[in-house]
């Protein structure tokens, strides 16, 4: 018997304090020490396996999940990583927030590496990626005109502040494939185009949270010049991993500054960005897709 009520008041609790907020964690932060009653979770979708077990556990009063992006030990390529399978196992858990953190090359002298950019754009050069759950009978078009939230990028941006970390307030990053660095050549047009950081994943990951109503924001850590910058030499990996290192801790203490000051509920309208998306005739979409696709649209496809 009390065995029993023990068990009870656990599911009590987690059902009391649900998983709210996502975190994911790019090259450099592959772990989020600090949560307390951390536990891995293995999660299995319609869309295969997300890169690694989630460590869910409490950091500073809310239940969070996080995920390290291309898996711990760093063993997916940007192209290799299951971005379908990542967002979706985060809904399934009940996130609805996610805050990413990546690390990115400036492409403009004044965003210095070692700072942090908060971007409210991004420009899409990837081609090789699947960056929607619809589709097998199922058509859909969120609106993507701001395709970050600015209520989680305003706190984020915020949370810098308080945690002592220089911070640039909106940009562009462009996401390009990757795994190779630009050229020399790519980097003068990205500076052209007024761009101003590159890096190899947002992108895919804010389309498929937006499809999935939840909230997306990038803390994006600067850790080089490209290769453009006038007497800085070629990018290399030795470079990017040293800056890395040294600006983990930032991005650790930027977001239990955020989680302090996170507001409980939603203000944006990011949590109804499917309302007017799909367009299929619902008496034609296939029982296989709407099984698919039941913790992403499962209440617009009845």
């Amino acid at each position: 018997m009390a065995r029993a009520k023990s068990s009870a008041r656990r599911t009590a609790n987690k059902a009391k304090h649900p998983i709210r907020i996502g975190i994911i964690g790019g090259s450099g932060l592959y772990a989020m020490p600090g949560l307390a009653e951390a536990r891995e979770v293995r999660i299995k979708t319609p869309f295969g396996d997300p890169s690694d077990a989630f460590a869910v556990g409490t950091l500073e009063g809310w239940r969070v999940a996080f995920l390290a992006r291309h898996g711990r030990g760093h063993r997916f390529l940007p192209s290799e990583i299951n971005y379908r399978a990542n967002i979706y196992a985060m809904k399934l858990l009940g996130v609805e927030r996610i805050i990413s953190v990546s690390a990115v090359g400036s492409l403009k002298e004044e965003l210095a590496p070692m700072d942090f950019l908060i971007p409210d754009q991004f420009y899409d050069r990837t081609k090789l990626r699947v960056s929607t759950f619809f589709g097998g009978g199922v058509a859909a078009h969120v609106t993507f005109d701001k395709p970050t939230c600015a209520e989680l990028s305003s706190l984020l941006a915020e949370a810098c502040d308080r945690a002592g970390v220089k911070v640039h307030r909106n940009g562009t990053y462009v996401c390009m494939e990757g795994p190779q660095f630009s050229t020399l050549a790519e980097a003068h047009v990205h500076r052209q185009l007024r761009f101003d950081v590159i890096g190899m994943t947002n992108v895919t990951e804010a389309k498929l949270a937006r499809e999935a109503e939840i909230c997306y924001a990038t803390v994006a850590m600067i850790t080089d010049y490209d290769c453009w910058y006038p007497g800085h030499d070629s990018v290399t990996v030795a470079e990017v991993m040293n800056n890395l290192n040294r600006n983990t801790e930032n991005a650790q203490n930027v977001i239990r500054e955020a989680l302090r000051a996170m507001p409980a509920a939603r203000a944006c309208k990011c949590g109804s960005a499917l309302a007017h998306a799909i367009i299929t005739d619902r008496a034609r979409i296939p029982a296989p897709a709407r099984k698919r696709l039941a913790a992403i649209a499962g209440k617009y496809l009845a």
